[in-house]
């Protein structure tokens, strides 16, 4: 396999965000590479309990994270998408971490190798998958989901304006013939928006592509119902640390951290709270943490990172 290339987005400070202790618990939910666990794990001694456990959907990144943190005993590698990380720590006998971190969305290698079918610049057959392993692929939304359907897909996950219209072109295509490849999805897409506006915010199929790819792999769906599990396996003290490159994904962390740190559900007029809904912490960043000018000079696909942390109250 060639070398699994994946530049880690904001290292420097997702590692620092976790207030690493050398004998700490810590999870890595989307190893990918390894980068970031490798900032993480030469940070633990395993000699006094110090551990990480780095997991991954993706086989490549599995083997190419394992190969990388080799070197550490405290590092263990695992399969799995971050969704299941109570049963994962479970069959490892753990029962609370001291930080998660994700880093969201689809990797540098995913996208350069064009045999995965995540992008539009290079021809090859739909995918999308990142777990292989699931039967869900780009060609099932595209040649088998209907037209309404596919229009709420590219409208709610790629936020595009044309969706309806280039729900309709995919449907009239694919009545000829299916859709099978990037190029021929791209070329579908292109079709169905309007000259004047192609290109106004960057590739005109990089939208309807996003949206492809969320709906394949569930990932929103993940991310929304993995936040409060997460933080319920904090530690006190303990911090989860997410790095979004969305709206989408940057929306559902920002209100899952809120609902996390206030879950009061009185109505706002009651003067004192009756549900008796306790905080499990509080947000440490009011603001999102975001890459440097230089960061992003250095990797483009920084450009629209965002990390955000919640951290487990110490009372709890």
């Amino acid at each position: 396999m060639e070398e699994f290339k994946h530049i880690p987005v904001l290292l420097k400070e997702a590692v620092e965000s976790l207030k690493i202790r050398e004998n700490g618990i810590y999870v890595d939910g989307t190893a990918g590479g390894g980068g970031h666990s490798y900032e993480i794990a030469k940070r633990l001694n395993p000699e006094k309990g110090g551990r990480l456990i780095a997991l991954d959907q993706d086989a490549d990144a599995v083997k190419a994270a394992t190969e990388r943190l080799s070197c550490f005993e405290a590092a263990t590698v695992i399969r799995s998408n971050f969704r299941h990380i109570e049963s994962v720590l479970k069959g490892l006998d753990i029962t609370h971490t001291d930080g998660i971190l994700l880093d969201l969305g689809a990797s540098s290698w995913q996208f350069d190798r064009a045999e995965r079918g995540f992008s539009y610049m290079e021809d090859a057959p739909l995918d999308m998958r990142m777990d292989r392993r699931n039967t869900l692929s780009a060609i099932n939304v595209v040649n088998e989901y209907g037209e309404k359907e596919l229009s709420r897909v590219i409208s709610t996950y790629g936020e595009e304006r044309f969706a309806v219209r280039i729900a309709r072109n995919i449907v009239q295509k694919r009545e000829k013939k299916p859709i099978l490849t990037t190029l021929e999805l791209r070329d579908a897409v292109e079709e169905a928006i309007p000259s004047k506006n192609r290109e106004k915010t960057g590739h005109p199929a990089k939208r309807t592509f996003q949206a492809i790819r969320i709906e394949v792999n569930r990932e929103l769906e993940a991310l929304s119902e993995s936040i409060d599990i997460m933080t319920g396996l904090l530690s006190p003290g303990g911090r989860l640390s997410v790095i979004t490159f969305h709206s989408l994904e940057d929306r559902i962390v920002k209100l899952g951290f809120r609902e996390n740190e206030n879950p009061c559900i009185c109505p706002p007029d009651f003067p004192v709270c009756v549900c008796g809904r306790r905080s499990k912490g509080r947000v440490i960043t009011k603001k999102p943490i975001v890459p440097s000018m230089e960061e992003i000079r250095n990797n483009s696909r920084a450009k629209s990172a965002k990390l955000r942390v919640f951290e487990k109250g110490d009372y709890l």
